[in-house]
């Protein structure tokens, strides 16, 4: 099923063909051993993009009801969360936390920049708080997490961390095994869904527990969630055989085949693919007068926001951009109108970009701007080649 568009949006990503054809697969009962066979391995496959000696938890959901899931499963009711935001999407942890009477403190980074940590060690110092959140890369800003410094502050503390890795997983290292510093030192959850790095459709969310996660839920006789209750899932995650929900079978036959092509081109080559392709894109936009919000050294290797130049107008630059087959994302908030975001990410190819870099500077040339897309497929290929030795 050939893509008639490129969608270069934070997500969902281009979807290739050898997941189509999963997809389209066979409606299987989903208690029929081929499939109880093929979530197992897909279940198996979970862990080890984590690396979580944990339990995983694949179900019928979006990123958001990831978000939920760790949630409800490890904070009580009255308990206190902090929320490190570094965008929309770090935002949205604080309405949810208080629909289930979690009291909330927000650390919010100036977009495009990351969080002050000397206001975090004194959040952690001043408050007893039973988890930390962090959105690894956020969608609204291009940031990516400094790991490396938040984790240790926060497990020094005491807390669990709590990681949104949605537009991150599959492109990003979030190895729940690695030690930040300390033996225990550890991310405690992932969250992440289908739809972005992974390569497959919307409709599956995926939460990793490590061991203190684990801990956390079982201090607690009961969780205010049916559904999200991960208590009622482990049963099927350790034999899908078994009913709880209906799982999405065709959605679990497409993750399944995308989990394989990510082991197929191996995570260190995989992530080192997106911080390729990422440094590319950012330099090729960058001889047309487009400035990505996030500085170099924080910028995602899976997406980027990126501030038009002047006199470009949003509304005709997508619109005439997508007549040529590559759709964009406008910005949130008070970037609307001001960038355009780009998603690098998932299965999509150097190839995929060259072209797409070729009809931005195109469409800018029609609106009336003087750019030279040779030169900007040129820097990309550079700096593509360049990064990936």
């Amino acid at each position: 099923m050939p893509n008639k568009e490129l969608l270069l949006i934070p997500g969902p990503t281009p979807v290739v063909d050898e997941i189509y054809e999963a997809l389209a697969s066979e409606t299987l009962a989903h208690t029929d051993p081929r499939f109880v066979s093929i979530f197992k391995e897909s279940l198996l496959r979970t862990q080890s993009l984590f690396n979580t000696d944990g339990e995983v938890y694949v179900f019928a959901g979006s990123g958001t009801l990831a978000m939920e899931m760790a949630i409800v499963n490890t904070i009580s009711p009255g308990e206190k969360l902090l929320v490190i935001s570094h965008g929309y999407f770090g935002d949205r942890f604080v309405p949810l936390a208080k629909a289930y009477g979690i009291q909330v403190e927000t650390i919010q980074a100036p977009w495009g920049q990351h969080a002050d940590l000397e206001q975090v060690r004194q959040a952690l110092a001043r408050e007893k708080f039973k988890a930390v959140t962090v959105t690894h890369v956020d969608t609204s800003t291009g940031v990516m997490a400094d790991l490396d410094a938040l984790v240790p502050l926060v497990k020094e503390s005491g807390a669990l961390f709590l990681l949104d890795g949605v537009c991150a997983s599959a492109a990003i290292e979030e190895d729940m095994q690695k030690a930040y510093g300390q033996p225990d030192y550890k991310i405690d959850i992932v969250l992440t869904a289908s739809q972005k790095a992974i390569g497959v459709p919307p409709g599956l969310g995926i939460v990793a527990f490590g061991r203190q996660a684990l801990a956390a839920r079982a201090e607690r006789k009961q969780v205010p969630a049916y559904f999200l209750d991960i208590a009622n899932w482990r049963p099927i995650m350790d034999n899908p055989g078994r009913y709880f929900a209906t799982p999405p079978v065709n959605m679990v036959d497409a993750y399944h085949q995308g989990l394989e092509l990510v082991f197929k081109e191996g995570l260190q080559s995989r992530y080192q693919r997106h911080q390729a392709l990422g440094k590319a894109v950012r330099a090729a936009l960058h001889t047309y007068g487009m400035q990505a919000l996030a500085e170099e050294s924080i910028a995602a290797p899976t997406l980027s926001c990126v501030r038009y130049p002047e006199g470009v107008k949003d509304g005709d630059f997508r619109q005439a951009l997508a007549q040529k087959g590559i759709i964009v994302a406008g910005a949130l908030a008070d970037l609307a109108g001001k960038a355009f975001r780009i998603g690098h990410m998932g299965n999509v190819t150097d190839a995929d970009f060259i072209k797409a870099i070729r009809l931005i500077g195109e469409t800018l040339q029609e609106l009336g701007h003087s750019v030279n897309p040779q030169a900007a497929m040129d820097t990309f290929v550079e700096v593509y080649t360049q990064s990936l030795v």
